[in-house]
């Protein structure tokens, strides 16, 4: 008996020593190093917004305090960015992707996307929000309601395929029967604005609600324009007291329904941060316990506030469970969604 209890207090200290040297390593891991967050966006748009906004406050809850230094790689709706990381990043945690959701949803979604990474093998961090798309118009647009634009034509400016925007204006056409007459080509929602404004487009969709109210404050204050519906899973308290319907009773058909389910399930990842495949298991612990620290910050809530950005964030975990189901929807159901956000 002696000799057993001597064993199990040989394992006690073995065990103790462990966990001190695995916490002393959490505590140097990043310890003079920098990690770049690659932001598969332009500057200024609303995933850059909320990218640099996490890079600023993330080192603080990340032992050894390392400098985050964001840096821009837009195209292919992330998926140049996505490919960087997933075939050519370093895999200790030292650079992080800031990736649309078209690049996670891409392969489900679009049979001509890349096929140059596998969005279920990135390992997931963490996102600062899962919110809501809206289409708008601007208030001298003769489309001013969504019955409005299940009624007449209204031109929608869009950017590339793969882009929320085109995709979104697409799916209202196939699902509801709204008459958008889609002009793609624009390089990003800055440009999009732009466009409104000149008159080239009378409107958009796909636009992140929380991205019109940091990027065009104005627009909402002033009442510069139409908010004619919100596409989200759940319904955003904000919109419904102002009256902005969902798309949800204007979808008649229930494969739609499903459909339009699984293109909108895409807004969970709306603001993730991803690692490369076979991302260090030490690293994943400490980003996930950084992220996770950061988004539930008085401070960093605080700055997001005057970015008029919404946090609605979700853990990797989740994000890592969502991605791997819903990349295996029924084929009937992959199949119409895909048609739907065609033009």
């Amino acid at each position: 008996m002696f000799s057993r209890m001597r064993g199990a207090g040989v394992l006690v200290l073995a065990l103790l020593g462990m966990g001190a040297a695995q916490g002393v390593r959490a505590a140097d891991y990043y310890t003079g190093k920098t990690i770049e967050m690659l932001v598969g966006a332009d500057v200024g748009g609303g995933y850059d917004i909320y990218a640099r906004l996490v890079a600023r406050h993330l080192t603080r809850f990340i032992p050894g305090a390392p400098v985050v230094v964001a840096r821009n790689m837009p195209g292919a709706g992330s998926a140049i960015a996505g490919a960087q990381l997933y075939s050519k990043s370093p895999k200790d945690g030292t650079v992080i992707g800031a990736l649309m959701p078209g690049a996670i949803m891409g392969r489900i979604l679009d049979d001509k996307a890349s096929t140059l990474f596998d969005p279920t093998k990135f390992v997931y961090i963490g996102t600062a929000d899962s919110g809501t798309r809206v289409c708008i118009t601007m208030a001298n647009a003769s489309t001013k309601t969504y019955e409005d634009a299940l009624r007449q034509r209204t031109i929608m400016g869009a950017s590339q395929a793969g882009g929320a925007t085109r995709d979104y204006e697409a799916l209202h056409n196939h699902a509801t029967g709204t008459k958008f007459e889609i002009v793609s080509g624009y390089k990003g929602t800055s440009d999009l604005t732009l466009a409104m404004e000149r008159g080239e487009a009378a409107g958009l969709c796909g636009f992140d609600y929380s991205s019109l109210k940091s990027q065009k404050p104005d627009w909402l204050r002033d009442k510069t324009i139409n908010i004619l519906v919100q596409d989200a899973l759940e319904p955003e308290p904000e919109l419904t007291a102002m009256g902005v319907p969902t798309i949800w009773p204007f979808i008649n058909n229930e494969l739609d329904r499903k459909a339009v389910e699984l293109v909108l399930s895409q807004q969970l990842f709306g603001r993730s941060y991803v690692l490369p495949p076979g991302a260090a298991p030490e690293a994943v612990a400490i980003l996930r316990k950084a992220f996770a620290a950061t988004v539930a910050d008085a401070d960093f809530l605080a700055d997001a506030a005057k970015a008029r950005v919404s946090i609605s964030a979700s853990s990797g975990e989740r994000l890592q469970e969502v991605v791997t189901r819903v990349h295996s929807a029924p084929k009937e159901v992959v199949a119409r969604a895909r048609q739907i956000i065609e033009p």
